[in-house]
């Protein structure tokens, strides 16, 4: 059985929130109880953590290590966790993975070197990224294509090149441009048969939901179940209930991802999750900063439009 056959994420995989506490040390009863939340709805095939929802790379080493080790605890073997892999160097970035495999991590998120954001990249050094942080730490890994605005956003050819690597055996596609998606998605799909593709576009689910394996969203940390539907939807090509999914959640979606920056959208999400009775309140890292006064009313009045607020769970007080 190759790599890419070994985890399967066909469905919705949340990248959740790190909770913290009012003082701002990481909660982790409060990840516990995400991570058993998320965990136990049916369509959702695994966990990425310490990702930009995450604020992972807010964390000191300690404290991502404990937050892994918390998510697998909380998912007690149902679902794979995964770690998102964010330093900048090869060499720390392998360390990084290392540590990641050590807390109980299954897979690896493994973003761009940050610096390709403002300069580019050589040619083949993303593909020597992955082919080098894999071979140092065995942990599996998740092609991360960054959108199309930014110098580190992939071409097709280094997109082929990483997902026929032997250690890559999903693709988190957030391009963000509807041109490249429409023509880049199936050339991988037809060169890369066995390759997973998951969107991670929160903003624009509908447009890329039929061409796809599943979802690795933000998003779902606060509306899974509707996710899930609409996933399924895509899947079974049925336009119309997935537009109907889509508007219930556009609500939603313009309180939580039509902001300033994206960013804002893990500010948005920690709101969203005190609605729903997972959170007892949002508090956020430098150089995150609080949403604008009243945008928690609007977005708890988004989750009620969409009946996203009936069914939280009462083990917050636990």
């Amino acid at each position: 059985m190759t790599t890419k056959n070994k985890l399967d994420l066909r469905g919705l995989v949340p990248a959740p929130i790190t909770p913290f506490t009012r003082d701002g040390a990481v909660d982790h009863a409060a990840i516990r109880r995400l991570g058993s939340w998320l965990g136990s709805f049916a369509g959702v095939k695994g966990l990425v953590v310490l990702g930009h929802a995450g604020e992972g790379t807010f964390l000191d080493d300690d404290e991502q290590t404990a937050v892994i080790e918390s998510f697998v605890a909380s998912v007690d073997g149902r679902i794979p966790v995964i770690a998102g892999i964010t330093r900048e160097g090869t060499q720390v970035a392998a360390a990084e993975a290392k540590r990641a495999v050590a807390a109980g991590a299954t897979a690896g998120l493994l973003y761009p070197s940050h610096g390709w954001l403002r300069f580019g990249y050589q040619k083949g050094a993303p593909q020597d990224r992955y082919r080098a942080i894999y071979e140092e730490s065995g942990l599996p890994l998740i092609l991360f294509q960054y959108p199309d605005a930014t110098k580190a956003t992939y071409n097709l050819e280094t997109q082929l090149d990483i997902a026929k690597q032997p250690g890559v055996f999903a693709m988190k596609n957030g391009v963000r441009n509807m041109r490249r998606w429409d023509t880049e998605i199936p050339v991988v799909r037809r060169e890369v048969p066995d390759l997973q593709i998951l969107t991670c576009h929160d903003e624009y689910l509908l447009h890329t939901m039929f061409d796809v394996d599943g979802a690795l969203v933000g998003y779902g940390n606060i509306a899974p179940e509707l996710l899930i539907a609409l996933i399924e939807a895509g899947k079974a090509q049925d336009y119309r209930r997935a537009r109907a999914l889509h508007d219930r959640l556009l609500p939603v979606t313009k309180a939580v991802y039509h902001r300033g920056s994206h960013m804002e959208g893990t500010v948005a999400l920690k709101h969203a999750l005190v609605t729903r009775g997972i959170l007892e309140h949002a508090t956020i890292r430098s150089p995150l900063l609080p949403l604008p006064e009243g945008a928690d009313v609007e977005i708890a009045e988004a989750m009620r439009s969409a009946g996203l607020v009936s069914e939280a769970p009462a083990a917050i007080a636990a």
